[in-house]
């Protein structure tokens, strides 16, 4: 149990990553104020947050909606801490993105937040305390092909947070914070609009939403700038910054072969515009046992490259 009870907002709390934090903060009797765009799908996490003894309140909210935002930052007497998960996405190149698909991604995936942001801090500053934590993605750090909305999204996102970080210093007692996963076991590659023709899956290795889940509880209760999780990482930034022409060249077909299933899909908008009840859950049963050989060649080539560029850097000096 935590040691005070606090009032937990969580936007995007239908399903994967949002989904276990919620459970995670109702586990340590947390008080929870739960928003999603999908009422059948709050209800549902909802029972699951009081079945462990948690009090629970749900608010059907979509994020591109500023009154109703409005409203879920006005709704509870206190906001302890705002954690915002609520994110869509799209696979395809980006000349076969419907330009509304794109724009609807970023609009909610990065205006979304910044509204959010922007209710939370107004909170915040008027109780003069109060923890928002985004949730970012590897992908606000590197690139990857068929991803560009969500990429624009996430780079963005990163920017954005960067200033409110500068722009709360001023309030030792507000934080801003960034979560930053790999590859997580969650619906949202499944309900993801698609136009590559087979459905997109989680680069490896993937790791369980709970793991993610516990990383944002340990950030509302010891803030820090960011926290990134997920063993690859680090080896795809390291191999994004130092090696352009090497990862770019790698990561076309490491994508195909590890960030897209074998299974087929026609083209359709996903849960883009509309939640889509039915894969609203925590995880999507990804596991990690098919990544394995795709995630020891991801990091295998990493490394090497790694090695290449060091060897030539000490030749040439």
């Amino acid at each position: 149990m935590a040691e005070k009870t606090r009032v937990v907002v969580v936007t995007g709390a239908s399903s994967g990553i949002g989904r276990a934090t919620a459970l995670a903060f109702a586990a340590r009797g947390d008080e929870l104020v739960l928003a999603a765009r999908s009422s059948v799908a709050l209800q549902r996490i909802a029972r699951d947050c009081r079945a462990l003894g948690a009090r629970v309140r749900v608010e059907p909210v979509d994020v591109n909606d500023a009154a109703s935002l409005r409203a879920l930052a006005a709704a509870p007497e206190r906001i302890d801490v705002w954690v915002h998960t609520a994110a869509v996405m799209a696979y395809g190149r980006f000349e076969d993105l419907p330009p509304d698909v794109f724009e609807q991604v970023v609009r909610t995936d990065l205006l979304g937040a910044a509204s959010t942001a922007r209710e939370a801090l107004r909170r915040f500053r008027a109780q003069g305390s109060g923890v928002l934590v985004l949730g970012g993605s590897v992908l606000s750090f590197v690139a990857a092909p068929y991803m560009s909305a969500y990429v624009t999204s996430k780079w963005g996102l990163r920017g954005l947070a960067r200033v409110l970080q500068q722009e709360t210093r001023d309030a030792p007692a507000i934080h801003v914070c960034l979560i930053d996963p790999g590859g997580v076991d969650t619906p949202i590659y499944r309900s993801a609009a698609n136009y590559t023709g087979w459905i997109g899956r989680p680069p490896p290795p993937v790791d369980p939403p709970e793991k993610v889940a516990a990383a944002i509880v340990g950030l509302a209760d010891r803030p820090r700038r960011a926290r990134s999780v997920g063993l690859a990482n680090r080896f795809m930034r390291i191999g994004f910054a130092a090696m352009p022409p090497v990862y770019d060249r790698l990561v076309g077909p490491l994508m195909r072969r590890a960030g897209l299933s074998r299974d087929p899909v026609e083209a359709h908008t996903g849960n883009v515009f509309t939640p889509l009840p039915n894969l609203d859950d925590t995880t999507a049963g990804w596991g990690r046992h098919w990544l394995r050989p795709a995630g020891v060649a991801a990091v295998t080539a990493v490394a090497a490259a790694v090695g290449w560029r060091t060897v030539a850097s000490r030749r040439s000096s």
